[in-house]
């Protein structure tokens, strides 16, 4: 079989897993940069993709790879409790650790500050994620309104209300607060903790944003400088 081989890494605000929205699309605000790397870094092999806007996005789960595997898995949105079949899930746990996510195409940079780069918005990676290959959405082929959501829709439209005091938002850079905010607004614990008194932190953007959650609103505590 065939090596497979790492064609890009993404770069993202998000330099730790926690706090990463679940699936992709769920915060269209956010923005990251797919850079190409040698020898596929050619401005040739991007020829025509400006034409679509989304883009399939295929990946390593680089940080969650562990030896074996099991036949079920507890998808964190149903309490950490209950088991679904790995393969009726999204689990980053499988036998082969690879992610697919769905972005939109914001932007194509042939001879950029950064290389030969895509800039797309929605994406659920971690800062640094390898990218095994890049595919354009169709969306006569790839698109069905119909499909059923099974277990996954019954949280779908989960949500919870942020309380951002004004001088802790700003201290967050202007053009990264809206999509902080959708970040915030997912609840990024696990649905199995519920303890108002804990403070979390999320690392965004340079920051580690505390905050705690009560009776459905989060509120921001502290915004803090990420240790470099």
């Amino acid at each position: 079989m065939r090596e497979l081989r790492i064609v890009a890494r993404i770069r993202s605000d998000f330099p730790e897993k926690f706090g990463i929205p679940r699936q992709s699309g769920l915060v269209p605000q956010t923005r990251a940069r797919v850079v190409l790397e040698p020898p596929y870094d050619n401005p040739d092999a991007l020829r025509g993709i400006e034409g679509f806007s989304h883009l399939w996005l295929i990946w390593l789960f680089s940080e969650s790879e562990r030896e074996g595997w099991s036949p079920t898995v507890r998808p964190p949105r149903l309490g950490g409790n209950t088991r679904m079949g790995v393969f009726a899930t999204r689990s980053p746990f499988r036998p082969n650790p690879i992610g697919l996510s769905c972005v939109t195409l914001e932007g194509v940079e042939a001879h950029g500050p950064h290389g030969v780069s895509l800039l797309v918005g929605g994406a659920d990676l971690m800062d640094g994620t390898p990218i095994l290959d890049i595919k354009p959405y169709h969306p006569l082929a790839d698109c069905h309104p119909d499909a059923r959501g099974g277990f996954a829709s019954a949280r779908a439209d989960y949500a919870v209300a942020v309380e951002f005091p004004p001088e802790l938002e700003a201290l967050v850079p202007a053009e990264k607060r809206e999509a902080l905010r959708g970040v915030l607004a997912l609840d990024p614990r696990p649905a199995y903790q519920d303890d108002p008194q804990r403070l979390y932190g999320v690392a965004f953007a340079g920051k580690n944003v505390k905050f705690t959650v009560k009776d459905g609103t989060l509120t921001v505590r502290a915004v803090e400088e990420l240790a470099k």
